[in-house]
């Protein structure tokens, strides 16, 4: 055992600091906050993103876009994660409960990403050119 390797005990925990109570105990008088300023007052601290009266930087630069309240929310399915997939016949509800896509997701579109090797039915989920074909290739259809 050496002084680097020494642990509290399992269980333990530091007792609370008292601050304020007295000179003797380290913590009196000031109780950590220092001398005066409006960091050791009760209540005073400027608000965030204050810069002292100077224009902040959140209102010097421009503003930019939104967040558009009617997206569509199209996942984006990889063939691999079709490969994971136990169920030959896959359509958005199967998808959702296998987590591949998100609950909030409206409609789904497989892109030609990575590889499968098994044959699966796609039902009411798009696809691009060379996902198809693969899906194809392997001896699985996609159905509109």
């Amino acid at each position: 055992m050496r002084l680097n390797e020494l642990k509290p005990a399992e269980g333990s925990h530091r007792p609370a600091k008292r601050v304020g109570r007295g000179p003797g105990s380290g913590l009196g008088k000031t109780a950590g906050r220092g001398m005066n300023g409006q960091k050791s007052r009760s209540g005073g601290y400027h608000k965030i993103g204050f810069e002292g009266g100077q224009m902040p930087l959140q209102r010097r630069l421009p503003k930019r876009g939104f967040r558009s309240l009617v997206r569509r929310k199209v996942a984006e399915v990889r063939l691999h994660e079709l490969q994971k997939i136990e169920t030959g016949d896959i359509d958005l509800a199967v998808l959702k409960a296998a987590g591949v896509v998100k609950h909030d997701a409206i409609r789904a579109k497989v892109i030609a990403s990575g590889s499968i090797d098994r044959a699966v039915v796609l039902r009411g989920v798009s696809t691009t050119r060379g996902a198809r074909e693969a899906i194809e290739q392997a001896g699985g259809k996609v159905e509109a």
